[in-house]
C-alpha cells in the first residue's frame, strides 16, 4: 500500500496487486464487522476461485440496502456459480474446478442496492458472457466515476444518470 491517507474519515491508500491462482477460503464471523461491505465483490472474486469460499457470521448483509445475501445468491445463481445460502453464511462454490467458466449471460436484480449492482458488473468483466443490472444509474450517488472507470476496462455500461437541471 502507498499514499495512505484519510479521507471522508475513513483511511485509504493506493493498492498495487499481482495476478495470481485464486483458492476459496472460510472468512471467519469475526471478520464481518471489518469488511461487512465488501462481502459482494469478494463473493465475485470467489466465484473465480477454485474450491469454496465459506462467509460466515454475515446475517448484517440481510439488513443493509438490501437483503445482500439473497441478492448475491440469486445473482451468482443467474451466472451459472453454485452458491448456498443460509441465514448467517454465503458459499459460494468457485469456478476454477475443472476449469468451469464462470457463465454469465444474466440480468440481475439489484433492489436499487448499489454494491449489488457493482459487484455483478464486475463479474461480467470476466465472465463468459456479459452480466447486466436492472439499475445502472442509481451507482452514481455512490460511486459517480464508476461507469467510465468500467468503460475504460471495456464494459459497455449505458450511463443512466439523470441528465442536471
Amino acid at each position: 500500500m502507498t499514499n495512505v491517507r484519510d479521507e471522508g474519515g475513513e483511511t485509504v491508500a493506493d493498492v498495487t496487486a499481482r495476478y495470481s491462482e485464486l483458492s476459496g477460503v472460510e472468512v471467519p464471523p469475526e471478520r464481518a464487522p471489518s469488511m461487512i461491505d465488501e462481502y459482494p465483490i469478494l463473493a465475485v472474486a470467489a466465484a473465480f476461485a477454485e474450491g469454496r469460499t465459506v462467509m460466515r457470521g454475515i446475517g448484517e448483509m440481510r439488513v443493509k440496502e438490501s437483503d445482500r445475501i439473497a441478492l448475491m445468491a440469486a445473482g451468482l445463481s443467474a451466472c451459472g456459480v453454485g452458491v448456498e445460502e443460509e441465514p448467517e453464511t454465503l458459499t459460494v462454490i468457485g469456478s476454477r474446478r475443472g476449469n468451469h467458466p464462470v457463465q454469465g449471460g444474466a440480468r440481475v436484480v439489484t433492489h436499487g442496492d448499489h454494491r449489488i449492482a457493482m459487484s455483478h458488473l464486475v463479474m461480467g468483466l470476466a465472465s463468459e458472457q456479459a452480466v447486466a443490472v436492472d439499475e445502472p444509474g442509481m451507482i452514481a450517488t455512490s460511486f459517480p466515476g464508476f461507469v467510465a472507470l468500467m468503460q475504460g476496462l471495456g464494459a459497455e455500461i449505458a450511463d443512466e444518470r439523470p441528465e442536471a437541471a
